[in-house]
């Protein structure tokens, strides 16, 4: 039995999925009673609660060969730091509780660093504290998501502007479709390692500017890549909607990007090979 968190989101739903294809057991963790029935209709055991409750959640884990895990990012609440402390305390200690022998970890590029990349702190806090635990961690580290562009359609639509926020829109950078780590995820699970490791996962490079070409194209529309510079990102993502210390740490990651700080380290490389064109248009057609 494999145990898989975030099962409604683009990740989870993937591994859960693909381990349900490949014959496995699996016990997917929703957080409303709404998403349950789907999950149990394709095959699958399923148990309502949050991460944040070690004690349910270590049931849960009781006697299963592995577990993907994730640290949801809420940008709405008081408290970044404080909410991702109290997640990776409840899901290490759980992983603790229940002796989880392997754990599958959604992590990112740069989470080996202990501080200056934003949100991504707390994912190097989370592989700490689960290597902490004795569990086997395979940590995947991704770049940037080929689904970020989501962020920027209705925009786009809209206005015909594709914002930007870096110095240039011209440095292509490896972008990875959420359904390709989702595989890989599974395939981990599935074959676990006799250590813990750090996997880079690597898709192909695209600029900023390539992806707007591309959106534009599926858009029917010509659109105008415009730079934020730098001194106005946490402005901007204030006028966005977010509170001014989530704006501070959205514009730390972007920072820390630019500088080149989320950048592969890992022990090994994973090549994956879904195209962005793909990514884009299962997302015009609301998949």
């Amino acid at each position: 039995m494999y145990v898989v968190a975030g099962a409604t989101g683009r990740v989870g739903s993937v591994v859960a999925k693909t381990l349900l294809t490949n014959g496995a057991g699996v016990r997917v963790l929703v957080r409303r009673s709404s998403d349950a029935e789907q999950w149990r209709a394709e095959g699958a055991d399923v148990r309502i609660l949050q991460l944040d409750d070690r004690a349910a959640l270590a049931d849960a884990l009781r006697g299963c060969a592995g577990f993907f895990t994730l640290l949801p990012f809420d940008l709405h609440v008081a408290n970044l730091a404080e909410h991702a402390e109290r997640l990776t305390c409840s899901i290490a200690g759980a992983v603790a509780d229940a002796a989880v022998p392997h754990v599958v970890m959604l992590s990112s590029m740069g989470a080996d660093l202990a501080e200056g990349t934003g949100p991504i702190t707390g994912l190097n806090r989370l592989e700490r504290a689960l290597r902490e635990t004795g569990t086997v961690l395979t940590a995947l580290r991704s770049g940037h998501f080929q689904e970020k562009v989501a962020d920027v359609i209705e925009i786009a639509r809209e206005s015909g502007v594709y914002p930007v926020f870096a110095d240039s829109a011209d440095t292509p950078v490896p972008m990875v479709a959420t359904a390709d780590l989702g595989s890989v995820a599974a395939r981990a699970l599935q074959t676990p390692p006799d250590t813990s490791e750090n996997l880079d996962i690597l898709g192909a490079s695209y600029s900023e500017r390539a992806v707007a070409k591309l959106l534009g194209e599926s858009l029917g529309r010509e659109l105008r890549v415009t730079t934020v510079p730098e001194e106005a990102w946490s402005a901007a993502f204030v006028e966005a909607g977010f509170r001014p210390h989530v704006a501070d740490s959205l514009a730390e990651l972007y920072r820390a990007d630019a500088q080149g700080l989320l950048a592969p380290r890992g022990d090994r490389s994973v090549l994956v090979d879904i195209p962005m064109e793909a990514t884009l248009a299962g997302m015009l057609a609301g998949r």
